[in-house]
């Protein structure tokens, strides 16, 4: 990874996901990633955060369902670390959502990804090194 020009480098905090329907993105992701989400609600403004360390320095996240968000394809692609893709993506279809593209291999140093759609039509991808 090169530095900034400044010699820092920036890591991504946090991240969020629109949905529609919260209690389907929440069934889809607790199937394919086996975890349990945390649902939150604040005041309209309902959230199921990602299971994270917060003192690490890995970006935490959660699903979002509000007007103001929309899921979509197009724009940022949010990439999930696994330890092999190929486990998750195989629960893709079977949770609701759609496989674009398995288990492939980026190159020999980086390792594998593999893309889908969530049950809200949001464009995901996976990332192992295995």
């Amino acid at each position: 990874m090169e530095m900034a020009s400044n010699g820092k480098s920036v890591t991504v905090g946090w991240f969020e996901i629109p949905v529609n329907d919260m209690d389907r993105a929440v069934l889809f992701y607790n199937n394919i990633f086996e975890i349990a989400l945390a649902k939150q609600d604040f005041g309209g403004l309902s959230m199921a955060w990602f299971p994270w360390n917060e003192t690490s320095k890995e970006a935490g996240g959660s699903l979002i369902q509000s007007d103001r968000y929309a899921p979509r394809h197009e724009g940022t692609l949010v990439y999930f670390s696994s330890e092999d893709a190929e486990i998750e993506i195989n629960r893709v279809e079977e949770a609701g959502g759609k496989v674009f593209q398995k288990k492939t291999e980026i190159s020999p140093q980086i390792g594998y990804m593999a893309l889908f759609e969530d049950s809200e039509e949001n464009r995901i991808a996976l990332h192992s090194k295995e």
